[in-house]
């Protein structure tokens, strides 16, 4: 099969009042505030203007799917799948705790602790057999995923290390991947212009 140019465009879901309060999140179902949904429309303004989008798809926690449903309504697409292995890394029982929380409560090496959260590298993992799976059922087309700060940049991090040693994904910037014969490349990073 001759595989045509995949376009993915990845979306980290809009603010939440955890995120405003530095607290992580995780799989914790956290819903979006005002602010975040704020963003989610213009993102979806901004995206509305930017060609035409194929699919759209999320992951299952309800940051996630508000965002996209919102991009949704903005670029005429329904939500095609929800799907758990693009959901935000399961932080274990640093979840609902800000950094001075942890320090507090674990000590300032807290990160050398066995506090149940999942390895980046698994992260990172599901994320490209997430992406591999969708290049070769949405071949050629252009997909928009919905999904999660830590997933995108350790995903991202995995799939092409000579150019991401280290990530930031701000709320409901762009990514854009782009897969030609099985090759990956990255033509936008953490877009975020239509946040200014």
């Amino acid at each position: 099969m001759i595989l045509g140019l995949t376009t993915i465009g990845l979306i980290r879901h809009g603010v939440t009042d955890w995120n405003d309060l530095g607290k992580a999140q995780g799989t914790s179902d956290i819903p979006l505030n005002e602010l975040g949904r704020k963003q989610a429309i213009n993102i979806g303004n901004r995206l509305k203007d930017e060609g035409k989008w194929d699919v759209l798809m999320s992951s299952d926690l309800s940051r996630a799917i508000e965002t996209a449903q919102i991009i949704g309504s903005k670029i005429s697409l329904s939500v095609s799948l929800h799907d758990k292995r693009i959901r935000e890394i399961n932080c274990g029982e640093i979840e609902g705790t800000t950094e001075e929380m942890r320090q507090e409560r674990w000590g300032s090496d807290w990160r050398e602790i066995d506090l149940g959260m999942e390895s980046f590298e698994d992260v990172g993992k599901r994320g490209i057999e997430f992406l591999e799976e969708i290049v070769h059922t949405y071949n050629g087309k252009r997909i928009l995923i919905v999904s999660h700060g830590a997933l995108i940049g350790l995903t991202l991090q995995q799939l092409l290390p000579a150019m991401f040693e280290s990530t930031h994904i701000d709320n409901t910037s762009l990514t854009l991947l782009n897969n030609t014969n099985g090759k990956w490349d990255c033509s936008l990073y953490n877009c975020k212009k239509h946040l200014s």
